[in-house]
């Protein structure tokens, strides 16, 4: 099926793209209002707002013309509008943009600032950031990392070449590594003998879903762990992920008895998803370089995060 195009009259707001709802072609409709539509298929939003948003002019037609809480259903329309959050906590750091070209974006992404919108966080995102930043409606991440996270992300600036992108991280085509400070391993009387391979089966934890673990079966989880220095009780890291699986590098860490300095969820939970960070221990984890031949303009690509970690 060939993906339709983004309407043209239709602006994102603040770094905000529109949602777009089809309303479907029936001989009867069941709605006599868009509204009612709405309320009924979207019920996330109650009708009391809905009808907030239609007054306020933030639900429009194809020709980018409000809709008033009245307006009548019209079968086959496209109906285009704003998500929105009655209020967001400001993260207070900034993404510095270190790379952009006719193609892509790279950005180095501070810690606690989501890659993408999602439950409670839209506006304090890196991509609506970026969007408002940059004024470009298209660009797309081509991966994420976690959100207790920093480091680099490379975001795509024109949709028909995000396919081509996205196969390089798919096909692990793409040299990635991460520097982490955890235990030095004689801190936690490990002989390990590094460099070494992880390699497990990683799941979801079936008690906490926000949680990984190791489970036995064949892996598919491997990462490739190097001792950078040491310097008394601490240790730098670095790490290079060898496949993609979700908090990879937390759980294998971890299951070495090294976990990451900062980390909330591993060995321990110390604060469910939805409660807030605190902002002065950040994971120590970051995605410190990126490495990938270009698939359009054919160029080698290397790039390297200006952030830092807690280290000396």
């Amino acid at each position: 099926m060939a993906h339709r195009p983004k309407n043209a009259l239709i602006a994102m707001r603040e770094g905000l793209s529109p949602s777009c709802v089809a309303l479907p072609r029936l001989k009867h409709s069941p709605w006599p209002t868009v509204l009612d539509h709405l309320a009924e298929r979207l019920p996330k939003v109650s009708r009391a707002e809905w009808t907030e948003r239609m007054a306020a002019g933030t639900v429009v037609n194809e020709l980018g013309q409000p809709l008033a809480p009245t307006a009548p259903y019209a079968h086959g329309a496209r109906v285009y509008y704003w998500r929105d959050l009655p209020h967001e906590d400001r993260i207070p750091f900034e993404a510095q943009v270190l790379f952009e070209d006719a193609h892509l974006v790279v950005a180095d992404k501070p810690h606690f600032l989501p890659v993408t919108p999602g439950g409670r966080f839209v506006r304090e995102t890196l991509l609506v950031r970026l969007k408002a930043q940059l004024g470009c409606a298209d660009l797309s991440p081509l991966h994420r990392i976690d959100r207790e996270t920093a480091g680099l992300v490379v975001l795509c600036k024109r949709p028909p070449e995000r396919n081509a992108y996205q196969r390089l991280f798919r096909d692990r085509q793409i040299h990635k590594c991460y520097q982490a400070v955890a235990a030095a391993p004689q801190a936690m009387d490990q002989a390990l003998p590094f460099p070494l391979v992880r390699q497990s089966r990683i799941v979801e934890d079936e008690a906490q879903f926000f949680r990984m673990r190791e489970a036995p079966g064949e892996a598919n989880s491997h990462t490739r762990i190097g001792l950078l220095e040491v310097k008394q009780t601490r240790a730098l890291y670095e790490l290079e992920p060898l496949s993609g699986k979700r908090h990879q590098l937390r759980v294998h860490m971890n299951a070495l008895g090294l976990p990451i300095e900062g980390d909330q969820f591993y060995p321990m939970v110390q604060r469910a998803p939805q409660e807030l960070e605190n902002f002065q221990t950040p994971l120590q984890l970051l995605a410190k370089h990126l490495a990938f031949t270009d698939p359009v303009t054919g160029q080698a690509r290397h790039f390297e995060s200006r952030l830092r970690l807690h280290w000396p």
